[in-house]
Formats: C-alpha cells, sequence, structure tokens
C-alpha cells in the first residue's frame, strides 16, 4: 500500500479475519436502532424477516451477525446506476434470459447470510430468482465500496462470497476509481482476474466482448 493511503489492486484477497473483532466493528453500527439486537444471537432469514422497514437504512446478516447501515451516497448510486446499465446491455446479448438486480434487493446464499448486493447478475438458466428474494449462489456479485464499507466488503462479504461458491466478485472503488474482478480459484479463495483503474477500459477474460470505458462510471452528467 502506496504512503498515500491509495490501495493498489492485488492479486488476492486475504479472508481471514477475528470473530470477535469483526463482530465488535461492524454490529457497532446496530446499536441505535430501536430494535431489540442481541449481540449473542446467531440471526436467520427468519429474524431477518422480522425486522423494521426503515427507509434511510438498511439490514444484512452476515455469518449470523446483522449489520445496519445507511443509505449510500449520490456517488455510490451514480456508479451503480450506470454500471447496472452497461452490464445489462452485454447481457442482453449474450443471455436474453439472464437478469440484473440492483439494492435493495435480498439475496440469501444461506439461512445466516441475507445480503444486499449493490449489483447481482442471475443467468438465463438460474432457478434461484423468487418472488420476494434470490434464494442461491448467484454468477455475478458487485459490490461498490466507500471507506467505511472496506473492511466487510474486501474481507467479511469476499470471505462469504468465496466460501459458498459465487464464481465472480467484482469490488468497485469510485473514490480511488478501481475495478477489481476476482474469479474464485478455491474454497474460500479469490483470484485476481481483472483490473482496471482511472479512465481505462476494462475487460474480462470471461466475458468476450465487454468493454466498459471507467471515465464513464466516474463522471457526473449523462451516460
Amino acid at each position: 500500500m502506496k504512503q498515500s493511503g491509495k490501495r493498489e489492486p492485488t492479486d488476492r484477497l486475504e479472508l481471514k479475519q477475528d470473530k470477535g473483532e469483526r463482530n465488535g466493528e461492524l454490529s457497532c453500527r446496530i446499536r441505535e436502532t430501536p430494535y431489540n439486537y442481541d449481540a449473542n444471537k446467531i440471526y436467520t432469514y427468519d429474524d431477518y424477516l422480522k425486522l423494521p422497514n426503515e427507509e434511510l437504512y438498511h439490514y444484512e446478516i452476515l455469518d449470523g451477525v446483522l449489520i445496519k447501515e445507511p443509505a449510500p451516497t449520490t456517488l455510490h448510486q451514480r456508479v451503480s446506476y450506470r454500471l447496472q446499465r452497461l452490464l445489462g446491455d452485454y447481457f442482453w446479448e449474450k443471455d436474453p434470459d439472464g437478469e440484473i438486480f440492483s439494492a435493495p434487493i435480498d439475496l440469501t446464499l444461506s439461512n445466516t447470510n441475507v445480503i444486499q448486493p449493490d449489483l447481482v447478475y442471475i443467468p438465463g438458466s438460474s432457478p434461484i430468482v423468487e418472488k420476494q428474494r434470490i434464494n442461491g449462489i448467484p454468477e455475478l456479485v458487485v459490490e461498490i465500496i466507500s471507506p467505511s464499507t472496506q473492511s466487510k466488503d474486501r474481507i467479511t462479504k469476499a470471505g462469504i462470497y468465496s466460501r459458498l461458491g459465487v464464481p465472480h466478485y467484482w469490488i468497485v472503488d469510485p473514490i480511488e476509481q478501481t475495478i477489481e474482478a476476482f474469479k474464485l480459484a478455491g474454497i474460500g479463495e479469490y483470484a485476481l482476474a481483472s483490473s482496471a483503474k482511472g479512465s481505462d477500459v476494462f475487460t474480462h477474460p470471461d466475458c468476450p466482448g465487454l468493454a466498459i470505458e471507467l471515465a464513464v462510471l466516474w463522471r457526473r452528467g449523462r451516460l
């Protein structure tokens, strides 16, 4: 890591994290909610369905730990919307029956992992899209990170996604203006398949014909 504090793309994601540290770091965001949060409880999808509907916040359950976070920023939403449109156009040609979903959407990877990914791609051949949720393992998950979600997205979620078999995981950083595309290399491990930064063109070896001009993602105004 450079002294400037900027994080350069790496070829591996470190997936280990002390559970106690994780619980203390992430669950502290929940303590301000009127919901009766139990730090010793392992939360499940049934618990998730009973959570209050708060317009300015969203919940996730990561390995049984309940997480509460505020609504995303305008920069986050701008990048998410544009990337969804670009990926939607790409998969419309490659997989007409496939679908791209954006948050808020419930993705249940297991009974104790209920996640709100920023973007998720489900192939047309997959049966996991249900009326109320995506119930199973998608082909691609994209998380758009911020300084406050670095640890959760790069460590906690990466560990869950890789351990439960999500084939592709992309991390988009609007502040550093980077995309890192990781591919499953084994149980609990992702390897870097492609990356791009700034005004580069992002391509991917498993997505023939995909070419995303990153400058389009970061700038304000029309797509």
